[in-house]
């Protein structure tokens, strides 16, 4: 049977997702002032004649590799 974790789980649940958010929120908002994001060896661009297509291969496994580190240290049983 599953335990009911209560209100505590639930306050350090929001809490949490408040502060990932207003960091999201501040990396979007000095996102053009990173030199490095987006620009790694390994993003793939291209360019036709009448459009392009870009995608940050390199730059999103990094990103996810950080934040898999830091969310394995805060859930650390």
């Amino acid at each position: 049977m599953m335990k009911f974790l209560g209100f505590n789980f639930l306050g350090k649940s929001l809490i949490l997702f408040g502060l990932l958010l207003i960091l999201l929120g501040v990396f979007f908002t000095f996102f053009e002032k990173i030199p490095f994001i987006g620009k790694l060896p390994g993003d793939i661009y291209y360019q036709g004649k009448n459009w392009s297509f870009y995608f940050p291969i390199t730059t999103c496994i990094i990103i996810s590799i950080i934040l898999t580190i830091i969310l394995s240290l805060i859930f650390k049983k």
